[in-house]
């Protein structure tokens, strides 16, 4: 199965962009601080790694997140994920990965409406805050994200403290509902060493993890 398997790699920073690219990621995503769940990485390395994975064939998606803690934000922060995105585009992001709640934890609609649009036709994925939702919110989400034109739900099917083994049963619930209208990108504690057997487990083809090639350069 492992040919058949898409790893995206989450990646803070440049620096071991060239190992995940050698050790079989298929695509970035690029962020800072992934110590607190990740934040928009900088100008200087959105650049260096758009203009390396372009060399490389591998699509970047970068990270909108403009500070730790809820993905409740305030209109001066939209502006300034709106901003951040258009300085993504500008320097060869492929596309985005972002999420607004509204206090509830429903989808922030609106905020995710004028987001997506500044991201003027580069990939959209709906990050984890996905996670914070319940399922009927989340169904929803779902339904939305396919006619808003997502390409993808990133989710480790409840909370981050929760292992896959018991939020595996709320990932196949996801998909089955999905039904292949978006991509269910499955996260969190997937590594490496487990993919293959989370994958199989699953159903999917594609997984997404900080852990998921190993980041040593060796060379072949």
């Amino acid at each position: 199965m492992n040919h058949l398997l898409l790893k995206e790699a989450c990646l803070e920073n440049f620096t071991d962009i060239p190992a995940a690219s050698h050790n079989g990621a298929a695509r970035i995503e690029l962020c800072d601080n992934l110590a607190i769940s990740g934040t928009t990485p900088s100008k200087g390395v959105i650049a260096e790694a758009a203009k390396y994975c372009h060399e490389q064939n591998i699509p970047l998606i970068v990270l909108i997140r403009p500070r730790k803690g809820n993905y409740v934000y305030s209109d001066t922060e939209i502006k300034i994920m709106e901003a951040d995105i258009f300085e993504a585009q500008a320097l060869g992001a492929d596309g985005i990965s972002f999420g607004a709640l509204t206090p509830d934890n429903d989808l922030d609609q609106e905020a995710m409406k004028q987001l997506g649009a500044a991201a003027g036709g580069m990939q959209l994925v709906m990050h984890m805050a996905f996670d914070e939702m319940n399922f009927e919110q989340q169904k929803k989400a779902i339904d939305w994200a396919v006619d808003q034109g997502y390409e993808r739900i990133l989710t480790h099917g409840g909370p981050l403290s929760s292992s896959l083994e018991k939020t595996s049963g709320h990932i196949k619930e996801l998909l089955s509902y999905a039904s292949g209208r978006v991509t269910i990108l499955p996260g969190g504690d997937i590594t490496a060493e487990n993919c293959d057997a989370i994958a199989k487990d699953l159903g999917v083809t594609q997984v997404h993890g900080s852990k998921i090639v190993p980041l040593d350069f060796v060379q072949k």
